[in-house]
C-alpha cells in the first residue's frame, strides 16, 4: 500500500513499524455532532482499517474524545448546561450516528478527562528537559527551545501565529514568553473544572491531551496519525514537539494522514459558521450505504462541496449494488460462471494507491452491472456476488435494501 504522508508531502510505500499497525485519530470535541465533515474523517479511517485488516494486516486503533477544552466550556456556558452533560449528550449522539453508518468502534475509545495522570507526567517530563516553563500555575511549551518546531506544517513564524490565533491560541497571555508558546497546563479560572497538579489546580491544554493518550495506548512511535486537515497546525505540530521531547524518539509518527475539509455554500463546514449538514437528518432520507458511498466517492485528500444531487446519485448506486448482491442466481452450476476477477483487481489496485476510494467504488459499480448482465445471459453469478460482498464490506457497506414506504 502507498499513502500520502503530510510530513514528507509525498505518496510513499507504507511499511509498519511492527506486526500490528498502530493508528491514532483525533476524535470529536463533543458539543455539536455529527456533521458531514466529522463523518468524512471517521468513515475514511474506518475504511482504512477495514482494508488493512482484509489485506492481512492487524490494526490497533485509538480514537479520543476531547471532553474538556475551551470550546466545550464556552458552548456549555452559552447553553446554560453543565459541561459534562453537554459532552455526554453529544458523544452519545456521535456514537449513534457512527453505529448507523456502520463505523466500527476503535480498539480504545479514550476520554481526555480519564487520562489526566498521563498528561501531568508528560508535562513534568517536558519541564525536566527544559522545553517548557511554569508561570503563575500555568505551564507552557517553549517554542524557542525547539529548533525543529514547524517541521510538519513548514509555515513561517508569521503564518504560524495567524493560524494558531484562529485556532484557540491566546497571543496576549501575559504569562507567555512568546505568543507562539502553547499551554501544557492551564491554571484554574473562575467557574471552570479543575484537577490537582504540581503547579496548582487547573486543567490540561488541548494539545497535550492527544500526545498523552496516543503515547499511553500506542507507544512512543506510531505508524499512522490521522485527523482533519484543520488540525495540522497547531494541534499536530504541537503533538510532535511534545511527544518527541518527552519520549526522545523520532519521528513520533511515520505517516500523517489528513482528511480534507468539506464545504457548504463555498465555506468550510464548521460549527463556528453554522453551515452544517447533519448525519441524523440525512438518515431520514438516505440509507447508511448511500451516505458512505457519497462520502467515499470523494478522495480523502481533496476538498469537496456538499451537493444534494450527488447524494441522490449515491443512493441510486447503493440500490444497484444491493440489487446485484442479493438478486437470485437461477443459473447456479452453469457451465459458464462470471467471476469478476478484473473488477476485483481494479478495486484492490485503487485501494492500495493512497486509499483511492472513488476508483474503488467505480470498480464495485462496474462489477454490479456485469453481474446483472451475466445473469441475464444465463451465467452463474455466485462467484462474482461473493467478490462483490467482500469488496463491499471493505467499504463498510451492508447491502441492506431501502425500506419501502
Amino acid at each position: 500500500m502507498r499513502l500520502y504522508n503530510s510530513r514528507t508531502r509525498a505518496v510513499e510505500p507504507f511499511q509498519p513499524i511492527g506486526e500490528v499497525v498502530t493508528l491514532y485519530v483525533c476524535g470529536i470535541t463533543p458539543y455539536d455532532t455529527t456533521h458531514l465533515g466529522h463523518a468524512f474523517t471517521y468513515v475514511t479511517f474506518d475504511t482504512l482499517v477495514r482494508f488493512l485488516e482484509a489485506s492481512g494486516q492487524p490494526v490497533k486503533y485509538v480514537q479520543n474524545v476531547t471532553d474538556i477544552d475551551d470550546d466545550i466550556l464556552r458552548k456549555s456556558k452559552e447553553l446554560g448546561i453543565d459541561w459534562r452533560e453537554l459532552g455526554e449528550r453529544e458523544t452519545a449522539a456521535f456514537l449513534r450516528d457512527m453505529r448507523a453508518l456502520n463505523v466500527r468502534m476503535p480498539d480504545h475509545y479514550v476520554y481526555a478527562t480519564e487520562e489526566i495522570p498521563m498528561m501531568l507526567a508528560m508535562t513534568e517530563g517536558i519541564l525536566a528537559k527544559q522545553r517548557a516553563y511554569e508561570r503563575n500555575g500555568s505551564v507552557y511549551y517553549d517554542v524557542s527551545s525547539d529548533p525543529d518546531f514547524g517541521k510538519l506544517s513548514r509555515l513561517d513564524r508569521d503564518e504560524m501565529l495567524v493560524t494558531a490565533n484562529e485556532r484557540g491560541n491566546d497571543p496576549n497571555d501575559p504569562n507567555k514568553s512568546d505568543p507562539l508558546d502553547f499551554v501544557l497546563w492551564q491554571a484554574a479560572r473562575p467557574g471552570e473544572p479543575t484537577w490537582e497538579s504540581p503547579w496548582g489546580a487547573g486543567r490540561p491544554g488541548w494539545h497535550i491531551e492527544c500526545s498523552a493518550m496516543s503515547v499511553k495506548y500506542l507507544g512512543p512511535q506510531l505508524d499512522i496519525h490521522g485527523g482533519g486537515a484543520d488540525l495540522l497546525f497547531p494541534h499536530h505540530e504541537a503533538e510532535i514537539a511534545q511527544s518527541e521531547t518527552y519520549t526522545g524518539r523520532e519521528p513520533f509518527v511515520n505517516v500523517w494522514m489528513h482528511t480534507a475539509m468539506v464545504r457548504m455554500d463555498g465555506e468550510k463546514m464548521s460549527k463556528s459558521l453554522g453551515n452544517m449538514v447533519f448525519i441524523k437528518d440525512l438518515l431520514k432520507t438516505y440509507t447508511p450505504d448511500a451516505i458512505r458511498l457519497y462520502l467515499l466517492n470523494h478522495h480523502y485528500r481533496q476538498p469537496w462541496e456538499w451537493d444534494r444531487a450527488e447524494m441522490d446519485t449515491a443512493q441510486e448506486t447503493a440500490d444497484r449494488l444491493t440489487e446485484a448482491s442479493q438478486i437470485g442466481n437461477p443459473h447456479a452450476g452453469a457451465v459458464v460462471a462470471y467471476m469478476g476477477d478484473e473488477e476485483e483487481r481494479h478495486f484492490y489496485t485503487a485501494m492500495e494507491n493512497d486509499l483511492d476510494t472513488p476508483r474503488a467504488i467505480a470498480a464495485l459499480a462496474a462489477l454490479a452491472a456485469k453481474i446483472m448482465a451475466a445473469r441475464a445471459e444465463g451465467q452463474d453469478v455466485a462467484p462474482a456476488q461473493q467478490r462483490l460482498g467482500r469488496m463491499g464490506r471493505i467499504l463498510g457497506l451492508t447491502f441492506e435494501p431501502r425500506a419501502r414506504t
